[in-house]
């Protein structure tokens, strides 16, 4: 099918609006007289770490030139973190949920309660990233060990300054910032430093916002926080990167590090989940998810994520056109996985 957003005559301050958030793509039908008969309609919600990418599909997709079957399209998108949109999701209430873990066995059995069928879409790796101010500089690297000893329950209020991780650390008031309960980042992070989902102190600074949590520790110079790689890139002027040393050495998150396996346990693929009855009666949905999977390769790059190898996103194509729904991961949560991995379980599945 053709690609279906209309191209409006509008101002320059509506296509700069675009570029921030989901929801401006809705402004843009004021520039023009559509019929709201004309107009088809997804919704989009979860991951915040995602939540750059499909903005950038949406702005690219408004401004690709081609063939419209449609003169617009509406999408209504928030990001109310991974869990938070697979409550809406898995209700039949979005189409699409974007995710930085893969779905859970508690979201697959909601899913199935709602006779909701998906279709696992990976769309690209990540690297967790852990942060401190720019002006901090005696933290350079943590392992594994000092940030369990940093996030582990049993830290809460009693780790509050730096040199009670390691005694090498200057005496100053450690300030901790990260996602909330409902993101994938968190889950993700507690799985890998802790073992186990959730497991984490809870008297940190925290928030569905990735901006929110880059602006606490560019003013908090004794800050520590963690968010997907997109949004150090985007703020690496005023934050530093501190690199993760899990017994093989320490590792900055850089693409390279990715693609090769070394930045570990923190690397991981970020999804879209797509609702595949919609994207059956939905044709607007079904050309835009295919819009996605083909400008993905070059949009993931530039906002500072790391792409999947061609072969990747081929895989992806065969499976949303032949309606294969389900997950690879099997409710399993793993952490430490390569771009490898994930290729070779999207080849069996």
């Amino acid at each position: 099918m053709n690609l279906s957003m209309s191209i409006n005559n509008c101002s320059s301050y509506f296509i700069k609006k675009l570029g921030l958030s989901i929801a401006s793509v809705a402004l843009l039908s004021a520039c023009g007289q559509v019929s709201s008969k004309d107009i088809q309609s997804i919704k989009i919600d979860g991951s915040s770490t995602v939540n750059p990418i499909t903005q950038a599909i949406v702005k690219y997709h408004k401004i690709q030139p081609s063939n419209k079957q449609f003169k617009e399209i509406k999408i209504d998108g928030e990001f109310s973190g991974t869990g938070g949109g697979f409550k809406k999701f898995c209700a039949g209430e979005t189409d699409i949920n974007a995710a930085s873990r893969p779905i859970s066995p508690e979201e697959m059995q909601a899913c199935d309660k709602s006779e909701v069928r998906y279709i696992e879409l990976p769309i690209a790796f990540d690297a967790i990233t852990l942060v401190v101010n720019r002006k901090n500089k005696a933290i350079d690297t943590l392992t594994v060990v000092q940030l369990k000893t940093i996030w582990e329950p049993k830290a809460q209020v009693k780790i509050t300054h730096w040199n009670q991780v390691d005694s090498a650390f200057p005496n100053q008031p450690l300030t901790l910032y990260g996602p909330d309960k409902k993101s994938g980042t968190y889950d993700y992070f507690t799985q890998a430093i802790m073992g186990q989902e959730q497991l984490s102190r809870q008297d940190y600074v925290f928030s569905a916002d990735d901006e929110a949590i880059a602006n606490g520790v560019i003013q908090d110079t004794n800050a520590l926080g963690y968010f997907g790689f997109a949004y150090y890139q985007e703020h690496k002027d005023k934050l530093k990167a501190v690199a993760i040393d899990n017994g093989q050495g320490a590792m900055l998150p850089s693409r390279e590090t990715v693609e090769n396996g070394q930045y570990q346990p923190l690397a991981r693929p970020l999804f879209i989940y797509v609702n595949a009855k919609k994207a059956q009666e939905n044709p607007a949905l079904e050309e835009f998810v295919k819009f996605y999977l083909d400008k993905a390769p070059e949009l993931v790059s530039k906002i500072g994520y790391i792409p999947l190898p061609e072969e990747g996103y081929h895989l992806a194509k065969i499976h949303f056109q032949r309606l294969k729904v389900g997950t690879v991961f099997e409710g399993k949560h793993q952490t430490g996985l390569t771009i490898g991995d994930l290729l070779r379980k999207q080849a069996k599945f």
